[in-house]
């Protein structure tokens, strides 16, 4: 039974925070979240929520502050569900997800020399205007259209003029979109009713050629109007090379559908990461912070340690982007990745640089790498680059029965990436780098670089 009451207020010291940006304090030895705490501090809280393991608090007042902490940047930022951690102060922050990194190893992998081999999270220069995609739902709110991000845990639209962690193209974007549908008395969309036509507003932008994309995803087939809306976006925003027309009138939280109607411009927009150039279009796949993932793509480089006589496989290989970084040092690179549509994209990203050493196969690693095998393909270095769920237990299986020389693995989820390393570690491999790189500031996600070899 819980030593906690809900609606009862409590003074609780705050020890630790976790991915969520919640400060975790303890009642009695029961766990207490709340958010906009911070380690170190004294708050007063109040009970909304008692489970059966863990308790939710709401921050009443912050009785000792801690040194980390600042006044967040944006006048929305207690309701909105984009950012966690704009309460703390950047340095702190990468200090702390280093130090999640490597607790989430020890607890969960079982690596007791994860202080010694989790090295400092790289962050950025300047943590600002750094993604390069956004998507805003758009509703109905007290009878006025609003259109920003959903609000924590929910599915309610906070309205939201200028991102700071946006390009600022796409908050000009949003501003001239939502003239337009005031102006014109365009519906939007009801996600209950499924009623009502105008669903997101998505701005992608190439943060190197300085070309902008514009999507409206619409719950039917055409847009009333849309002349006028590429008039006002094309007057008052340079850059823009597409304007497209997004068909999805599935009943689903799925933002973008299958069919793109060009109404403007060209079908995708170009952009660099390196020297790789990448034709982006509605569906493609695009890491959103482009200057951190070449901070990440030239450490799993790094990592690989290749000197041009060796084999590759990258696993998970999604549009090719790590294949073709390893393509440049290596001798043959195999990607595998089991959705059609991104091998298509990364075979036309491979031709676009003029890498002839890549081979991209459609299938599931598991499936693809051991028919490989027996054909007498094998790798010395595997990469693996896998969803937040990280890697299948058969692809480990097959990547130890293989017996690569190194194993780097791109991580975006410390605690599979800990499960996966323990699995590796009792198969004979041994963890020698881990590398944090922070692709997301003001928030609690951290991708890791792992460097994996023989024991």
């Amino acid at each position: 039974m819980a030593d906690v009451m809900k609606n009862e207020e409590y003074i609780i010291e705050i020890s630790d925070i976790n991915q969520e940006g919640q400060g975790i304090g303890r009642v009695n030895g029961f766990a207490v979240f709340v958010d906009g705490a911070l380690i170190g501090e004294k708050v007063r809280t109040r009970i909304t929520e008692v489970k059966k393991n863990y308790a939710v608090g709401k921050l009443l007042e912050i009785r000792a502050a801690s040194p980390a902490r600042i006044k967040p940047f944006c006048p929305v930022y207690s309701s909105c569900g984009g950012c966690s951690l704009q309460h703390m102060d950047y340095g702190a922050q990468l200090k702390f997800k280093t130090n999640m990194v490597r607790e989430t190893l020890k607890r969960i992998g079982k690596i007791r020399n994860a202080d010694q081999l989790v090295r400092e999270t790289l962050g950025m220069k300047c943590p600002m205007r750094y993604r390069n995609k956004v998507q805003y739902p758009l509703g109905i709110s007290g009878g006025k259209v609003v259109m920003g991000f959903f609000a924590k845990r929910s599915h309610n639209i906070v309205d939201i003029r200028d991102c700071g962690i946006q390009h600022d193209a796409a908050n000009k974007v949003r501003d001239i979109f939502k003239r337009f549908i005031e102006r014109y008395g365009i519906s939007v969309y009801d996600e209950i009713n499924h009623t009502g036509l105008v669903r997101h507003l998505m701005v992608r932008v190439g943060f190197k050629t300085g070309e902008i994309m514009v999507v409206v995803v619409i719950n039917g087939n055409d847009l009333p109007k849309k002349d006028k809306l590429v008039k006002m976006l094309l007057a008052e925003v340079p850059g823009i090379k597409s304007i497209i027309l997004n068909v999805n009138t599935r009943k689903t939280n799925v933002i973008l559908g299958e069919e793109n109607i060009k109404i403007y411009g060209k079908d995708s927009i170009t952009d660099y990461i390196g020297s790789f150039r990448f034709d982006i279009s509605p569906l493609s796949f695009f890491q959103v912070n482009p200057v951190q993932t070449e901070v990440l793509y030239n450490k799993a480089l790094e990592f690989a340690g290749l000197t041009g006589r060796e084999t590759v496989f990258d696993l998970y290989c999604g549009t090719g982007t790590i294949s073709l970084f390893m393509a440049q040092k290596a001798k043959e690179v195999y990607g595998v990745e089991v959705v059609e549509e991104a091998v298509e994209d990364a075979r036309r990203n491979a031709r676009a640089n003029g890498v002839d050493n890549v081979e991209f196969i459609t299938g599931e690693a598991e499936k693809v790498v051991p028919m490989m095998y027996k054909d007498g393909i094998r790798a010395d270095v595997v990469v693996v680059d896998p969803p937040r769920k990280g890697c299948d237990a058969s692809v480990l299986e097959t990547i130890a029965r293989m017996d690569p020389d190194r194993i780097v693995y791109v991580s975006c989820n410390p605690a599979t990436l800990a499960r996966d390393l323990m699995y590796l570690g009792e198969r004979g491999y041994e963890v020698k780098e881990v590398q944090p790189v922070d692709m997301f500031p003001w928030t609690g996600h951290v991708e890791s670089v792992v460097l994996i070899t023989r024991a």
